[in-house]
């Protein structure tokens, strides 16, 4: 047969590759994935019924990570040390910084045993009573001061 006279077949379609990562990637190898198991006569029920059951909405999982993380509580002490910086003498702040807060006792590190002294017996009580009118009774019911 002469090469005019042959009849080109046009080429067979294609179904476009997916990109990958993308939805229609995903739906492909669920179905191949489901394919698979028919297949093999593998029943995947069980599992998918558990995969189902495990998922969490995802408010519940933050709630339950800022608790674990106990992001109030930091957030309390990183208040508690602005308004420190903010509310007391500039001279008394050099000397003394909040280092945590557990059960209602704010811990104090002072630099010197001379200033630990002065505000144990002169200021302990004004700073006490200003943080207590800043954040209320409840948060900082006492305070430790320690040489740090």
């Amino acid at each position: 047969m002469p090469r005019a006279a042959r009849k080109t077949q046009p080429p067979a379609a294609t179904a476009p590759v997916p990109r990958p990562g993308s939805r229609r990637a995903a739906a492909t190898a669920a179905a191949r994935q489901q394919a698979l198991a028919e297949w093999h006569r593998l029943d995947y029920a069980p599992l998918e019924v558990a995969r189902t059951l495990a998922a969490k909405p995802v408010g519940e999982i933050v709630s339950r990570l800022a608790a674990n993380l106990r992001l109030d509580q930091r957030r309390a002490e990183i208040e508690v040390l602005r308004v420190w910086n903010h509310l007391l003498d500039p001279t008394l702040v050099a000397h003394a910084q909040p280092v945590g807060l557990r059960n209602g006792t704010l811990f104090v590190n002072v630099d010197s045993s001379v200033w630990l002294s002065e505000i144990v017996r002169y200021r302990r009580h004004e700073i006490l009573e200003r943080l207590q009118h800043s954040f209320g009774r409840d948060l900082i019911r006492r305070i430790s001061f320690r040489l740090g």
